[in-house]
């Protein structure tokens, strides 16, 4: 045999090799049948080829190619191989399922059987509602938000655990604990002892009162609020008389020179009881043996 044949077998044969690598790589059956189908979205995003396609969670095939369709702007075909055992009926639910840490897998629903059955090359509908991939965009937002959350917590902690201070906090906060502690048993010890008594007085002051309040009802106060009432109109009576021009005290309180002659006349009382203080002997004569004749 020639070099040059030799050459040429030996690069058919590595050509093929090399096809058959990469179908394996792509994870495509190489000897065993399978059943191509399309499946429309409208987002595929995550979804790589060679991706595993699940029925009901059990691994059924693959994702042989991803195809934007052109013709239909907004629309995502998606090519997969299946196990040809597989039926797919109308009805049939097909999501896209993302993880929380990247990727997307597919998942189909298989519909009951019927006599509406996909056939080879057929396109499915997609469900572009169901699955995780849309909650997990919506969850992602969140989970963004919480760890740079925990990551000013982390900060905040490791500031706390490197700050000097530390050492002198904790020994006031075990200080703190000692004194709640000691106090603690202090208002045990007392609600013990002196609780009860303090109770037991309470009681007896509340007997007291309920007796006191008793014997308040059992009270006749007629007779005195009658005296007292007597007593508000002897007083408004006399308030009346002087008042009263006409009367004694009015006359009084009201007429001006009798006020003044009262006024003289005790200045004139005083002036004697002092001229009597001090002169008695011209207003009493005493005489032993009796009045001498003048």
């Amino acid at each position: 045999m020639k070099k040059e044949y030799k050459i040429g077998l030996v690069g058919i044969v590595a050509l093929v090799a090399l096809f058959f690598g990469i179908n394996f790589l792509k994870g495509k059956a190489l000897f065993n049948t399978s059943n191509e189908y399309y499946i429309r979205f409208a987002n595929a995003k995550g979804l790589a080829k060679s991706s595993v396609v699940y029925a009901d969670g059990f691994e059924v095939g693959i994702v042989s190619d991803i195809l934007y369709d052109y013709k239909n702007p907004g629309n995502v075909l998606i090519e997969i191989s299946v196990d040809p055992n597989l039926i797919l009926c109308h009805g049939t639910d097909v999501t896209l399922d993302a993880g929380l840490m990247g990727g997307c897998t597919m998942n189909i629903t298989p519909a009951p059987i019927s006599d509406k059955v996909y056939h080879y090359g057929d396109t499915i509908p997609g469900n572009n509602e169901a699955g995780l991939m849309s909650t997990a965009e919506n969850i992602m937002p969140k989970v963004i938000a919480i760890a740079d959350k925990l990551d000013t917590l982390v900060t905040s902690l490791n500031r706390l655990v490197n700050d000097p201070h530390l050492p002198a906090i904790l020994g006031n906060v075990e200080q703190v604990t000692a004194d709640l502690t000691h106090t603690t048993r202090h208002l045990n010890t007392l609600m013990g002892r002196d609780i009860p008594a303090i109770a037991q007085t309470y009681n007896k002051v509340g007997e007291n009162v309920l007796l006191i309040t008793e014997n308040f009802k059992t009270l006749d106060l007629r007779p005195t609020l009658d005296s007292v009432n007597n007593t508000i109109s002897n007083v408004n009576a006399i308030v009346s008389q002087m008042r009263n021009p006409n009367g004694t005290l009015g006359a009084l309180m009201y007429d001006r020179s009798l006020y003044n002659s009262l006024n003289r006349t005790v200045g004139s009382m005083d002036s004697l009881m002092t001229d009597i203080k001090a002169h008695p002997k011209r207003y009493v004569h005493f005489s032993v043996f009796g009045k001498k004749d003048k």
